[in-house]
């Protein structure tokens, strides 16, 4: 996989940037770059065994959310400027991204605590900061290549374009950095997979839904769209749609914004939590 070449390269040529020549030592003293590229190499390949419920269903079910609503919408509605199907498919691409990016930190975490293998994750010369990032990288990597697959499969049927690059790319790995983080500290509060199930189910569905994946907010009642701005999957969705139409329903620079800080702070807790052990430890 390109992706996850392009990651392990990067991974070394980080650690190769800080060794010190004078004295071999890492100049972050700490990283455990080895360490963090197994776990990170473990994740991945822990999603590559079963490809066909990882990444090749949420290609399935997105191909089914555009058959039902091109039939039932057809190619003449236009919605907010653009052409329905246009409109749809950066909503249902990060719908799939975000749902598959949740789905790897937390089942792989909850699987761990039932297997009671969670420890020898913790006794490992990895500090929480390491272990997070390994984590959080390995969701970022099934997010990503989820994104690739719906736009490659959606693009068979839909004519897509693309009005800036960075945007997507932006807003891509912000998504899934966000939601391998809540997974993350889904995965260490839940005690079964029916906790991580309901978090999906009745959080993080929702809110997918009602940012406007299928219909701009304008479409809700006043106090459901009046919401939507609090809710950062908007702003994640509205400038991904951004980078591919060119038109957005909110502000770039506000939604840029509320997804870095809600980056920071789901990482940090997240990190935090690993650190105290919260039920992780016996």
């Amino acid at each position: 996989m390109l992706l996850i070449d392009f990651l392990l390269r990067a991974i070394n040529l980080g650690s190769r940037a800080l060794n010190s020549p004078e004295t071999g030592k890492n100049i972050l003293v700490g990283i455990n770059w080895v360490g963090l590229k197994t776990l990170y190499l473990r994740e991945v390949q822990r999603f590559l065994k079963i490809i066909g419920q990882t990444i090749l269903a949420p290609v399935i079910t997105v191909l089914l959310f555009l058959a039902v609503f091109g039939i039932v919408f057809g190619s003449e509605r236009n919605v907010a400027g653009l052409e329905y199907q246009f409109f749809l498919v950066p909503g249902l691409i990060m719908m799939a991204t975000l749902q598959s990016a949740f789905a790897n930190t937390s089942t792989s975490i909850i699987q761990q605590k039932i297997h009671d293998s969670i420890l020898d994750l913790l006794v490992t010369p990895l500090n929480s900061i390491e272990i997070a990032i390994s984590l959080i990288f390995g969701g970022v990597t099934r997010g990503v290549l989820v994104a690739l697959s719906t736009t490659i499969s959606l693009s068979l049927f839909v004519s897509i374009e693309i009005y800036n690059l960075w945007f997507i790319f932006i807003h891509l790995f912000a998504s899934t950095i966000l939601m391998s983080s809540i997974g993350m500290i889904t995965g260490i509060w839940a005690e079964k997979f029916d906790h991580v199930s309901t978090i999906s189910n009745f959080v993080i569905l929702p809110l997918s839904f009602l940012s406007g994946t299928f219909f701009p907010i304008e479409r809700f009642p006043v106090i459901i769209e009046k919401l939507s701005y609090f809710n950062p999957f908007f702003y994640i969705l509205d400038g991904f749609r951004y980078g591919f139409t060119g038109v957005s329903h909110g502000s770039l620079s506000i939604g840029i914004t509320v997804v870095l800080i809600t980056n920071i702070f789901v990482i940090s807790y997240g990190i935090f939590l690993i650190h105290i052990g919260y039920k992780l430890r016996a």
